[in-house]
């Protein structure tokens, strides 16, 4: 009886194991980093009516800004968050602080043009302004 068949069996039956066991070079090391909806976000943003400022500094994944108002002193927003409707990208800040008593910017993100457009709701004199802040690029 030749034991040459016996050995390979042996062979490929305890070697198998330790084949499974090793990562393929076409596996990754894990999945991709992919990019967050808010990433374009960011930024020092210019309303074009009055010069006002929103900057934001930062977004999390669940979309929280942090993020200050200048009117042309520096205010914090009562809420500063960003949520996605769709494609769309809506902001709303809240202004509790300086006497603004909850007046509130609902805003979009307009990609192809890089602005926030929306509408500002000052309570305090009870009216809405169409606004647009673009981009401070310097």
């Amino acid at each position: 009886m030749n034991p040459f068949p016996f050995a390979m069996l042996y062979l490929v039956l305890s070697l198998s194991p330790a084949f499974s066991q090793q990562p393929s070079a076409t596996t990754s090391a894990g999945p991709l980093p992919v990019e967050s909806v808010f990433d374009k976000l960011p930024g020092r943003w210019v309303r074009l009516q009055g010069g006002y400022v929103i900057t934001i500094r930062a977004v999390d994944a669940d979309g929280k800004l942090d993020a200050s108002y200048a009117n042309p002193r520096p205010l914090p927003f009562h809420v500063a968050v960003a949520s996605r409707d769709g494609n769309a990208l809506k902001l709303l800040f809240e202004l509790r602080a300086g006497g603004y008593y909850g007046s509130t910017y609902t805003l979009s993100y307009d990609a192809a043009n890089d602005r926030l457009t929306g509408v500002y709701d000052q309570v305090v004199v009870k009216q809405k302004f169409d606004v647009v802040f673009v981009r401070d690029k310097s």
